[in-house]
């Protein structure tokens, strides 16, 4: 099954790809010919976008490999690495639009209203059905890489907007104006997913996993008198990696340990272990971790 979301992530990417470079090379020529900002900026930025998005795809398919002598946990994190560079770039291209568009509020340039629709309305079915391709999935790649597209499709619904709005009334100004609104409100979405890549990054306990709960459930099986070293983290977001020591008796016989083992398995199960490590040990039985904890 994961190997199966992997797969349908890797042809969503590819998809997005090929349909955002096209799309970018008709943005250049557009730009010039309609002298809309908002065209200018998002073909410069689309070129951005295409890249990482190309570069979202092939760490995507690399994330599929299994592990080997080189990464004992697989590639995996490699998705992760995509989600950390798309957001950069996407902080960058955001803050290049801003830095064309703020200008021409104080002097608004006149543009081909006609124009700006035809190109508005590519752009909002061309990238929006490339973000519905990657609507869902749990990737950290892949949600900044939606972020991308979800951007630009706001920056095509804003270009449609004042082409509309100027084929009745002279408002250039109306171009500058909704680029910085929507960069803006762009901005704070992909510095949250930043930051949640960067938690991710650090391994740090995966959202939503209660430690202290946790504790409780292993704490709770019969037989197990303590636990230390218990750590929780993901590899991508999606598929995490955990250990513990559980101390038993010294009395428990191999069936018991057996069984706590077990147990312990059932009680991590909803929480999206990939790889997982019990360690058992008997109460007398030194552990150095079991000092530090």
């Amino acid at each position: 099954m994961a190997h199966d979301h992997a797969h349908e992530a890797h042809g969503d990417l590819r998809t997005a790809f090929l349909l955002n470079l096209s799309f970018t090379l008709l943005e250049v020529v557009g730009g010039v010919l309609t002298n809309s900002v908002a065209i200018v900026s998002d073909a410069l930025h689309d070129l951005g976008d295409s890249i990482s998005l190309g570069l979202a795809w092939y760490l995507q398919r690399v994330s599929a490999r299994s592990s080997d002598v080189r990464y004992s946990y697989g590639y995996r994190r490699f998705s992760l690495l995509g989600a950390l560079i798309n957001a950069i770039i996407l902080i960058a291209g955001s803050l290049f639009v801003l830095s064309e568009a703020i200008p021409r509020l104080t002097d608004p340039q006149p543009f081909e209203a006609a124009g700006m629709i035809v190109f508005a309305l590519f752009g909002v079915g061309v990238n929006g059905f490339a973000a519905y391709r990657l609507r869902g999935s749990g990737s950290a790649n892949v949600q900044v890489v939606g972020l991308h597209l979800l951007e630009d499709v706001l920056g095509w619904i804003a270009v449609l907007i004042v082409g509309m709005v100027s084929l009745f009334a002279d408002l250039p100004i109306l171009d500058p104006i909704l680029s910085i609104l929507i960069t803006g409100y762009m901005l704070v979405k992909v510095v949250g997913r930043l930051r949640h890549s960067v938690r991710v990054f650090l391994q740090a306990v995966p959202e939503g996993v209660d430690m202290g709960a946790i504790e409780q459930r292993l704490l709770a099986i019969p037989g197990v008198k303590s636990t230390h070293h218990t750590h929780i983290w993901s590899l991508d977001g999606e598929h995490h990696v955990f250990t513990t020591h559980l101390v038993v008796d010294d009395a428990a016989s191999k069936e018991e340990v057996m069984r706590i083992r077990q147990d312990s398995q059932q009680a991590i199960h909803d929480l999206h272990v990939e790889h997982f490590t019990i360690a058992v040990e008997y109460e007398s039985e030194e552990c150095a971790m079991r000092n530090e904890a």
